[in-house]
Parts: C-alpha cells; structure tokens; sequence
C-alpha cells in the first residue's frame, strides 16, 4: 500500500513536467496577450522553474538511494546525448557554426561567457545548466559521499544570494540560474527526511493555489525581489503535491495527457525550435500562426517517433550496460577477496 501510494504521488511529478513543457512551448510558439504584458516571457520562465526543480529532485533523490556515480553517468549520458547531440549537429550545419561554437555546445558550456549558442539552438542554454549540475553533483558525491549532499541548500542558497548582489532576475548562465535546479536538490532531502520531520511538515501546511499563484507572480518580469524567491516556490508547489496527503492539486497533476505529454517532453523541447525555423514558422504574422495547427502536428509526430523509436532504445543500452559493468565490478571484487 505504501509503495502504491507514493507511486500515486510520484505522478504528480509527471503532471508537473507535462505542464512545464506546454508553459515552454506555450511561451515560444503562441501569443499570450499583449506584448506590454510579457506573458510570453513569464510563461517560459515558470516552465523552466518546474523544469529545473524537477530534476534537482529527481537526481537528488537518484545519489541519495543509490551510490554508484557510473550508473548516474550512464543513464543520464544515454538519456541527454543521443537527441541533444543529433539536433546540436543539425544546428550547427544550419548556422554554419564555427568550430569554437561546435565545441563550446557539444561539451554543454555554450552557456557561458563568450556565449557560442546560435540562434537555432539558442534553447540549448538549459541543457547547458542541466549537464553542468550532473557534473558538480557528481563530484560533490564523490569527495563527500551522501554527506556532500546536506550542503546542496546552502550552495542554492548562495547561488540566489549572488543573484541578489548582481541584480539578476533571470540569466541562462549556470551561476545565475543553477538555484533552481538546487531548490529541487533541497526538496528531495526534505522528502527523504534528511532534516528531520519538521520541514516536510510545513511545506505541507502550505496552500499549493496560493503558493501556484505567487510562483506567477515570481516570474513576471516587473515583480522585482519576487523573481529571487522563484526557486523555492517551485521548490515549495511541488513539494506539496507529493508530501501532503489528499492534496486537490494532484488530481489535475495526474491527468493521463498530462504524463504523457511528459513522457515526450525532452523529443518537444529539443526538437520545436528547428521547426520554428522551417517553414512551418516561416511568413508574415498571419501567415505564421495560420501554420501553427500543422506545425504542432509535425512536432507532436517527431517527438512521439524520437521518445519510443530512437531515445527509448538508446536509454535501454544505457540501462544494460550499467547493469553489466556493476556485474562485473562485482565480480571483480569477488576474485579479488577470494584470491
């Protein structure tokens, strides 16, 4: 019963990406009101926001069950790699990209001064913070075992403070958005207990409509000191919705297109921008949005076909290759101590 209920909660995480992705997709390919209003802006940094807390929960939540840091790398490589490199070499042919910018977004550090993402793939900025974390949160772990875990709300919390002193709201370099994704970090050793009970129990004293609501707030551009407290109240909305129980929010959360729109969501990330830039995206403003039905068909088939014909079959290598260097670690081991 237990697992099943934590099961229950854990799909709330699912719904929680199935959002996210339409905030992003929503904030790049629609018009959300007038330009004065910046509703475009506010919706992709939300979608970002929970992105971003999602996955420091979910690879938090990774080292604090399991120890084994080539495991982490080879599941998220086969995970990230395949797609990302496939559409970074499209993007760099399209743009006739120099050889420094070919490296700087091959090795994910596109995203740092002097800045090398091309206009095409200008979105490859967050698998840049992305990759980056996996690299610091792995040898965190490695130097300090589940200890150097403890300290990933602190390094959040500089991270937000350092923001504070540079009067940045939002960037997509990683030392000014990397809190994030830290916020997620934090999350999971409140989820796990890693504090005590004491802080699980005031997330979940929290109101997730209200909270839902000021993380809006939060990512409108003219909320001012809001836009720091961004983090932790994506950290907090979701917090909610898988620790509190019976929580009205998850309901929504667990709606099937919602999980499945998650399921495809890394294919849709990666994938929209080049077809922004066919022609599919092509024509005066009318002409562009009269194409919008036909371009999210296309995206939608691409996506679909990338995540179980391409991405699933590269994740699985991943997975049996891990289990076989474990095996024989193991027995390495084994020769070793009966030797």
């Amino acid at each position: 019963m237990s697992n099943q209920l934590e099961a229950n909660r854990f799909s709330a995480l699912d719904g929680w990406r199935g959002l996210s992705i339409l905030f992003v997709l929503a904030a790049h390919m629609l018009p959300l009101g007038p330009k004065s209003w910046q509703l475009n802006f506010t919706a992709g940094v939300i979608g970002m926001s929970l992105f971003f807390t999602l996955s420091g929960f979910l690879i938090t939540s990774f080292f604090i069950k399991n120890s084994s840091i080539v495991d982490f790398f080879i599941r998220r490589l086969f995970r990230i790699l395949p797609l990302a490199w496939l559409y970074i070499v499209l993007a760099m042919i399209l743009s006739k990209a120099t050889f420094g910018m070919w490296l700087a977004n091959l090795l994910f550090i596109a995203n740092w001064p002097p800045m090398q993402l091309v206009e095409v793939g200008g979105h490859l900025w967050s698998l840049c913070v992305e990759v980056q974390f996996y690299i610091c949160i792995a040898l965190l772990f490695a130097l300090l075992r589940h200890r150097g875990l403890l300290l990933l709300p602190l390094l959040g919390l500089g991270i937000t403070l350092f923001r504070i002193d540079n009067g940045v709201h939002v960037a997509i370099n990683t030392y000014f958005r990397v809190d994030e994704i830290l916020a997620g970090s934090t999350l999971a050793l409140v989820y796990f207990n890693k504090f005590g009970d004491l802080p699980r129990k005031i997330i979940s004293g929290f109101n997730p409509w209200v909270v839902l609501v000021l993380l809006l707030v939060s990512s409108h551009p003219d909320s001012g000191f809001m836009n720091y407290l961004r983090p932790y109240l994506a950290g907090i909305l979701v917090g909610i919705t898988i620790t509190k129980k019976n929580e009205s929010m998850s309901t929504y959360l667990n709606n099937r297109w919602l999980i499945y729109l998650a399921a495809i969501s890394y294919a849709l990330y990666v994938i929209h921008p080049l077809l922004m830039y066919s022609w599919l995206g092509s024509g005066d403003v009318f002409e562009r949005y009269a194409k919008r039905p036909l371009l999210f068909i296309v995206l939608w088939m691409l996506a679909h076909f990338s995540t179980y014909y391409y991405e699933h079959k590269c994740i699985s290598y991943g997975k049996s290759l891990s289990k076989r260097l474990q095996r024989g670690t193991v027995s390495g081991i084994r020769r070793e101590e009966q030797g």
